[in-house]
């Protein structure tokens, strides 16, 4: 199975695909698609549409995992994030592929095993559990990919509780 995973933002958007058999997870690609402060915001979106569509495009995916909105104090840019994260659930209904959503805790968790646990923490364990030499760049991409393996994570255990209950 291969797992777009999404970390939504208005100035930088981090994308990752996994691929996982159930027991092994391969990066296949990560990136952030970043846009450009000084152009209008309707224009800022377009390009994430755009680039994260070419993504799909390029490696075909099976589902997307995307982080939740998380409560900020600044509305204004909680309402940015939301847009962002709106435009890559359209790419995902167009490409038609099933949303799993994670909230930052539930990544934590399932990345670390804790739920309050730093960014370096989580980048270690990008880094650990997809076999890489260096913590992926950017922190948007390094994120991307735990959300990706938060929802491989949530799918083994899942099947494995699955296959304990049909014995």
């Amino acid at each position: 199975m291969r797992i777009l995973g999404v970390d939504p933002g208005s100035g930088s958007t981090g994308y990752g695909i996994i691929e996982t058999d159930g027991s092994n997870l391969r990066v296949v690609l990560y990136g952030a698609i970043r846009t450009n402060t000084r152009l209008p915001f309707h224009e800022r979106l377009l390009k994430i549409y755009k680039d994260l569509t070419e993504v799909l495009l390029y490696q075909k995916a099976d589902l997307m995992a995307i982080e939740e909105v998380f409560y900020a104090t600044n509305v204004q840019s909680a309402l940015r994030l939301g847009q962002a994260r709106g435009v890559a659930l359209l790419v995902a209904a167009q490409q038609r592929l099933p949303v799993s959503e994670y909230s930052p805790l539930e990544i934590k968790n399932a990345v670390v095993g804790y739920g309050r646990a730093e960014k370096s923490q989580i980048q270690m364990m990008v880094k650990l559990l997809l076999g890489l030499d260096e913590i992926p760049s950017p922190d948007d991409a390094s994120d991307a990919l735990a959300v990706a393996i938060c929802h491989a994570h949530r799918q083994s255990t899942l099947s494995s509780r699955q296959a304990a209950a049909g014995r």
